[in-house]
């Protein structure tokens, strides 16, 4: 069994994608947080009848009649919960693992290069190694994926600086976990990141 777990936020104009406002205002980046999940959410759902995939969307604000709403019923939907990023992440790894998942990946909502190739490519490597990360160009990761549990890849981490996938795959080293990565992409996250080719989506 396999599950496939997208973090993001509900588009609410003020409180998404916060960094981005000064150049895009409130409506224009929580319209950029949308396009960015539905799109992602699409290729998700492309991928559910392939396999025995379960899909879910763990979210921050909103609720989950809000999300369904939105992005519609073939996915089961989390509130997030549990603190910094790395608690949040190790949360929905344990409850994937608790409901005997085989291959478990995260990803977030910030890289619209994500297609449903990427994360099939993502499952299939976890069946030959440990852990998957997918690098991103400001020195952390879009995706995340694990075929059991390792506590210690969300402690200590600097999240939201550019040591994030260095700081992981060290631990990894000293968990003696088989790494692999999958090919690198752009986030969006920043104003600079605007300009990267896979925007507009």
């Amino acid at each position: 069994m396999k599950r496939i777990i997208l973090f993001t936020r509900f588009p609410e104009p003020g409180s998404t994608k916060t960094r981005l406002i000064e150049k895009l205002g409130p409506e224009g980046a929580a319209g950029l947080q949308q396009q960015m999940t539905e799109w992602i959410a699409a290729e998700i759902a492309g991928l559910q009848g392939s396999g025995a995939i379960t899909a879910e969307i763990h979210y921050e604000g909103g609720d989950a009649a809000k999300m369904a709403q939105w992005l519609g019923p073939r996915f089961i939907y989390r509130k997030q919960e549990g603190g910094d990023l790395g608690r949040r992440m190790a949360i929905a790894f344990r409850s994937a693992f608790a409901d005997h998942m085989q291959q478990v990946v995260i990803m977030g909502s910030d890289c619209p290069a994500i297609t449903a190739a990427v994360i099939d490519k993502a499952l299939r490597k976890l069946t030959e190694c440990d852990l998957v990360l997918g690098p991103t160009f400001d020195g952390g990761y879009y995706l995340i994926g694990l075929n059991r549990m390792e506590e210690s890849l969300f402690q200590g981490i600097d999240w939201g600086t550019k040591e994030v996938l260095a700081q992981t795959v060290e631990r990894a080293g000293q968990a003696n976990l088989a790494v692999c990565l999958l090919e690198k992409l752009h986030d969006v996250d920043r104003p600079e990141d605007l300009d990267i080719p896979e925007l507009p989506l």
